[in-house]
């Protein structure tokens, strides 16, 4: 016996990739509704690649009573009007926007991580789902605490215009085709140009000079795996379509080698690492384009601090950064809490 399971912003970037990872994972699904705004009631939406045409439906007249799972991927202004109504209803939403990330009665999920933090979602039925680039880097971080204990991260990122949804893509694809053929590329979606550039800006300015991005990092990063560790984030906007990758500098409080963090993160759940001192011994975001895990490359060990280590990560943001993480959310309660499929 499956669950009744609702994908709503299904015609996004975000919410395509949820359905085609619920078809791969073979999610055990009894009925599956797809929701999206007025403008796409109506249209057509393919099930993964199962060749099953799903039929959106408007989100606003849509009675979640009697449905099991809703995964949101609707941004945070949608997501205020309607999460709580499926959720008062009786469906358990899992949101991808940062509207409930740090609210104290929502846990903050990443599955590899910290999975007991989903007992306490009955207190709003509501789970969050964390920032792509917060995802990736705590999968590659909480093996190394458990080992060392992290005292500080500093990290500079590099993320992919997927991340600003399909206007972004769209962007650096004119931008680039404009280029070529000597045409203005004017930026629209971006601050500035993003082809063949990069934009050290993501998310709105605070007023202490860091990007609503940054304090993401920081933030989540406390939530997820420790309120102790000091985190400072550098998110820079680059022109790669899918893909965030991460320069990350981590000081430990007790003694840790490259050798044993490398053999450390070879065991970890959701960590692939590729890492091999020579030409192409290392991962990019084009190679990993669809992949699951999170990779990691270059792992050595920092001279400028005690117990320092420096690392690569990358990850498919569409899909560990927000789509997989949801569904492994998803799998994770119903394995602690819901219990229906066999």
């Amino acid at each position: 016996m499956g669950y009744r399971v609702v994908v709503a912003g299904a015609t996004g970037n975000v919410g395509r990739e949820m359905l085609n990872i619920l078809a791969e994972r073979e999610f055990p699904i009894d009925e599956l509704a797809v929701l999206a705004s007025a403008r796409s009631t109506g249209d057509e939406i393919e099930f993964g690649e199962t060749g099953r045409m799903l039929k959106v439906k408007n989100i606003e007249h849509f009675d979640p009573t009697g449905w099991d799972i809703a995964l949101f991927a609707i941004g945070s202004e949608a997501t205020a009007i309607h999460a709580p109504r499926f959720a008062q209803a009786g469906c358990t939403v899992i949101d991808n926007s940062s509207l409930y990330r740090m609210d104290p009665d929502v846990p903050l999920i990443v599955p590899e991580v910290n999975p007991q933090a989903i007992d306490g979602y009955r207190a709003k039925n509501i789970i969050a789902n964390p920032n792509c680039s917060t995802a990736q880097m705590v999968v590659a971080l909480k093996p190394l605490h458990d080992a060392a204990k992290i005292k500080r991260v500093v990290v500079a990122t590099y993320q992919s215009v997927s991340g600003a949804g399909k206007a972004g893509m769209d962007e650096l694809f004119e931008q680039s085709r404009n280029i070529f053929v000597g045409d203005t590329a004017e930026p629209q979606k971006f601050t500035k140009q993003i082809a063949f550039n990069v934009i050290p800006h993501i998310d709105k300015f605070l007023d202490d000079g860091f990007t609503k991005e940054e304090w993401k990092m920081v933030v989540e990063t406390k939530k997820i795996l420790d309120p102790k560790i000091k985190v400072v984030a550098t998110c820079v906007r680059v022109p790669v379509f899918v893909g965030h990758s991460e320069a990350v500098h981590v000081e430990f409080e007790d003694e840790i080698s490259a050798k044993q963090a490398q053999s450390i993160l070879r065991e970890a759940p959701g960590v692939m690492l590729v890492d091999k001192r020579e030409d192409g011994g290392y991962v990019t975001p084009v190679e990993i384009v669809g992949e699951y895990a999170t990779y990691v490359s270059r792992v050595r060990e920092d001279p400028t601090v005690d117990n320092g280590l420096a690392l690569w990560v990358v990850s498919d943001n569409l899909r560990k950064g927000a789509a997989l993480n949801a569904v492994q959310i998803a799998e994770l309660l119903g394995r602690r809490h819901l219990k229906k499929a066999a």
